[in-house]
């Protein structure tokens, strides 16, 4: 059935035999400033003390930025599975902002959508971010770090290492690039970072490359109410081109879920754990398709769609699926504004070092949705050179589903599923 029949009702009292959709998933992520209040065994019933404004204004970037950066890798490719973290490349970018300078700064600063707040306040912010999100919820495994390894003999400005040490709480570390160890130490710190879920971000160091910022980020949380392994089923599930396939579908019934309805789009809202965290998934409504759904997520459709949740219906079918992906986020980042940063002839990186730019912006994500709940991780690597060197609920079509911290409205991470039972995507 093609993608632009009416929508998909997002309600219970479906047969679990009744044709399942082709689906598409969209996993947002976005830095988060929260704060968990009583005992984090429990509900979380909201946050103890009010954001700061400078707080609040780097949510509300952050969330912008990751909807733009969202419809940007999305362009590049239409019609396949991604999954992104713009949490994980927003904290490697925020780091890497602070050895910008001029225009290249400016261009940042215009691309992470962060004009209006200082340097100072994006730093003291996300320091505030980072310590908020340790140890929210014990019933939710969330881990972040930071580091920045750089080449033996590279003359990096103090000032630069320190403040990312001190705000990012960044590992530092200067290793001998040219030897096949640095590359082993850097990967056992992403696997250990990970859980093992990704084990390898770098193949090889080019000779060019003086520094590596990278950031690492690990999700695993139990859904607040689990499916039924015994009512998985598999059902139909409908591609692109009207196709279908069976896919492994979870039954939810007696589920406590948020859901909206617009002309745009269908959301529910599944917690984890204490109900601190939640996957919202959205699903184009009649006349859309995923991709077109996507194109128009701006933050005033965002915000609506995560405004008006109310309560929903007990029943639903979501399909299961893992997904790994890698992406190379330079053209997405050139088209945010971004462009100078990668040119080796204008780029101004001197708060780093002398004759620095953009060589390139890696990210690689892993995701598991399964009855239990979700667990995901992602690892940005953004790499600088010199320049001297060479440059019923039913789920049953593609939607949009948000990973996101529910009391200051930030976004963890985002994703878009054509096919669930493509595993490998991107380009690694």
């Amino acid at each position: 059935m093609p993608e632009n029949r009416p929508f998909a009702r997002l309600t219970c009292g479906h047969s679990p035999r009744e044709p399942l959709m082709k689906t598409r998933i969209l996993l947002v992520c976005i830095p988060l400033l929260v704060w968990a209040c009583g005992d984090s065994t429990g509900p979380i019933g909201g946050l103890p003390r009010q954001l700061s404004s400078a707080e609040t204004q780097l949510v509300e970037t952050d969330n912008r930025f990751a909807l733009k950066l969202f419809q940007e890798i999305n362009r590049l490719h239409l019609g396949k599975n991604v999954f992104i973290s713009p949490l994980s490349a927003g904290m490697a970018l925020g780091m890497t902002y602070n050895g910008s300078a001029g225009t290249t700064q400016e261009a940042m600063q215009r691309a992470l959508q962060l004009e209006g707040l200082t340097v100072d306040q994006i730093n003291t912010s996300y320091q505030s971010l980072i310590e908020l999100l340790r140890g929210l919820d014990s019933r939710v495994q969330f881990q972040l770090a930071n580091a920045i390894w750089y080449r033996q003999g590279f003359a990096v400005k103090a000032p630069f290492l320190d403040v990312n040490k001190r705000y990012f709480d960044a590992t530092v570390s200067a290793l001998d690039f040219g030897s096949p160890s640095a590359v082993t130490t850097i990967n056992q710190w992403v696997k250990d970072k990970t859980a093992g879920r990704i084990d390898k971000m770098v193949d090889q160091i080019d000779p060019e490359i003086v520094m590596l910022l990278m950031n690492a980020i690990y999700f695993k949380a139990s859904w607040t109410q689990q499916f039924d392994k015994s009512r998985t089923a598999n059902l139909p599930f409908t591609l692109i081109d009207g196709t279908t396939k069976s896919v492994p579908t979870m039954f939810g019934p007696d589920h406590d879920f948020g859901s909206f309805s617009n002309a745009s789009v269908r959301a529910i809202d599944l917690p984890y754990g204490g109900a601190a965290y939640s996957m919202t998934i959205l699903s184009p409504a009649a006349g859309r398709n995923a991709d077109s759904l996507v194109a128009v997520l701006d933050q005033t459709l965002y915000s609506a769609a995560i405004s008006g949740l109310h309560d929903g219906g007990d029943d639903f079918y979501l399909p299961k699926f893992t997904l790994s992906f890698g992406v190379k986020m330079n053209d997405a980042l050139a088209a945010l504004g971004m462009q100078v940063a990668f040119d080796p002839g204008a780029a101004d990186f001197s708060k780093i070092g002398d004759g620095l730019y953009l060589s390139f912006v890696q990210q690689k994500t892993w995701v598991d949705v399964n009855e239990e709940g979700t667990e995901a991780a992602a690892v940005t690597n953004v790499g600088v050179g010199v320049t001297s060197a060479r440059e019923p609920t039913r789920v049953d079509r593609p939607f949009v589903f948000v990973i996101r911290e529910r009391f200051s409205g930030a976004i963890l991470f985002m994703g878009k599923i054509m096919d669930p039972t493509v595993t490998t995507a991107g380009t690694n």
